[in-house]
């Protein structure tokens, strides 16, 4: 489960394959008050999507920087949801993405 510290500024890094769907994200995250950032090296929150290259080795670089993970894929991939769990990363399908951005940036 993802904790983030209320109140503190929020940095998010979206890698998304799919470029209108890292559109829809952006607009959740700035409409909770928050931002885009380009840099993965100062964010406070990462959100990745399963089908991304690199994604492993992404989660686990952000997770030894204590960043917090946000993963996301398909629901028909539970073996990539399962193995992002295992890495450290909290895992929803595509369908819960938008839905747990927005709880995560209050």
């Amino acid at each position: 489960m993802i904790d983030l510290v209320p109140g503190a500024p929020r940095r998010v890094y979206l890698l998304t394959k799919d470029l209108v769907f890292r559109g829809k994200l952006g607009g959740v995250v700035e409409g909770a008050g928050a931002s885009v950032t380009r840099d993965a090296g100062a964010c406070d929150l990462l959100v990745i999507e399963l089908e991304a290259r690199g994604w492993e080795e992404r989660i686990r670089d952000a997770l030894d920087r204590g960043v917090p993970v946000l993963a996301f894929g398909s629901h028909m991939n539970a073996d990539l949801l399962r193995r992002a769990r295992e890495l450290g990363a909290e895992a929803v399908p595509n369908s819960r993405v938008e839905s747990r951005v927005a709880e995560l940036l209050p």
